[in-house]
């Protein structure tokens, strides 16, 4: 399965490693473009004067990782496209471009169900995916939770509970599964 994955997914860190993460496990191929990428470098910034340079060198790491998942397309595609936003048009033609069947997305609104399935895509918000993810592979998935766990102390120097990283970090019913499920 190919994911597009819209900036609002791949940064926050904790969201993104563990969609990364499951992608791993599962055999998926998760899609970005530059775009995306340099929309994630400038909300960086927001984070104080060392943000960009952080988001760059995790970009430079995550295209070395997935070195087959930038997706690129021809200007025509994107102006043929509607969206209620039409700034989103570039996470659309790059879902578009590198044939994916998903767009994971926190901004339904933005990407109306009806046009997507238009375009032979469907669109999830991560929190659905992780959890449908964690119900096909529990003890994989839990493990790379564990992981994000393990380096969220490491990095913060705080003593986070699963249940309370994975919520904050907007994966509210993934949090629950992956703290009460047994695995």
């Amino acid at each position: 399965m190919k994911m597009l994955l819209d900036t609002c997914v791949i940064y926050p860190t904790v969201m993104r490693e563990m969609l990364l993460g499951v992608s791993r496990v599962a055999g998926w191929q998760p899609l970005w473009s530059e775009r995306i990428l340099e929309e994630w470098a400038r909300a960086a910034r927001k984070i104080g004067p060392t943000g960009e340079m952080q988001a760059r060198a995790e970009i430079a790491l995550l295209k070395t990782a997935w070195p087959k998942s930038e997706i690129s397309w021809v200007p025509s595609l994107e102006t043929r496209l509607w969206l209620p936003d039409m700034n989103d048009r570039h996470v659309l033609a790059a879902a578009i471009a590198g044939s994916a069947d998903l767009l994971i997305t926190l901004n339904a609104r933005d990407f109306p169900r009806a046009t997507l399935c238009e375009e032979g895509l469907d669109r999830l918000d991560p929190d659905a995916l992780l959890l449908k993810a964690y119900n096909m592979y529990p003890d994989q998935i839990a493990s790379v939770g564990n992981g994000i766990l393990l380096e969220a102390r490491r990095l913060s120097g705080r003593e986070w509970e699963m249940r309370d990283l994975f919520k904050k970090a907007r994966l509210p019913r993934f949090a629950k599964a992956i703290t009460t499920s047994p695995s």
